[in-house]
């Protein structure tokens, strides 16, 4: 009878590793890991999510977005508002272009008579204040040669006038204007306005011009710069 093969006992776990290790070849194993390497290494680099532009990632504005928010009134101080302060006065006599005319506040009589295209040939500016400061509303009269005029007409004005300082048109009936009319006189306030009225009243109607010397407050002074823009 043939005898029988019997099979080789099983092997241990480190038999069977170290009969693994003697079948592969080193050289082979080295090629081996670093193909798998460099598979690796390609897959992630074709794989990889790209990278957005530097523009794409700055934040961008909504479409109808007017920008950063405008500063509020209290962050930054208002630039000064500027307002251009101006009278407005009347010239007429000996000038070449007599009118109404707006000048900057502070200017004077002289201002007037320049922006009037000057002086006529006969003007008598001897007789003008030219330095005097124009006030609002004022009117001023340049005269003639040989014409004499108030003080408070050529652009000065008596001392311690308090009337609006502008010269009528025309001069004023002494018997017939009202409170309102004298206190318009240059040098004639409300108080002495309010006087010539009662004066008239009491005592009847003016006769002269020097009768207004015996209303109180009126001098010699405030006479004469009146007496050429009354009448009676």
């Amino acid at each position: 009878m043939p005898e029988l093969l019997r099979p080789d006992p099983p092997r241990s776990l480190l038999e069977r590793l170290a009969a693994a290790r003697a079948a592969v070849d080193p050289a082979r194993l080295a090629v081996t890991v670093g193909v798998v390497l460099l598979l690796t290494a390609g897959g992630w680099w074709l794989l990889r999510p790209a990278r957005a532009p530097v523009e794409d990632t700055l934040p961008r504005a909504a479409p109808g977005d007017a920008g950063p928010p405008a500063a509020s009134a209290g962050s930054l101080p208002a630039p000064p508002s500027v307002v251009a302060v101006e009278v407005v006065v009347q010239v007429a006599g000996a000038v070449n272009q007599p009118g109404v005319y707006r000048l900057a506040e502070g200017s004077r009589v002289t201002d007037l008579i320049s922006a009037a295209g000057g002086p006529a040939a006969d003007a008598d500016l001897q007789a003008m204040a030219l330095a005097s400061r124009l006030t609002d509303g004022q009117r001023v009269q340049v005269p003639h040669q040989g014409e004499v005029l108030p003080s408070s007409a050529t652009g000065g004005a008596p001392a311690g006038a308090t009337g609006s300082g502008v010269t009528p048109a025309a001069p004023i009936d002494l018997n017939a204007a009202s409170v309102a009319d004298l206190d318009a006189l240059p040098g004639v306030g409300p108080t002495t306005a309010r006087a010539i009225v009662a004066y008239r009243e009491a005592h009847g109607p003016f006769h002269q011009v020097d009768d207004l010397t015996d209303v109180q407050g009126i001098g010699p002074a405030r006479l004469d710069a009146l007496r050429e823009l009354v009448r009676v």
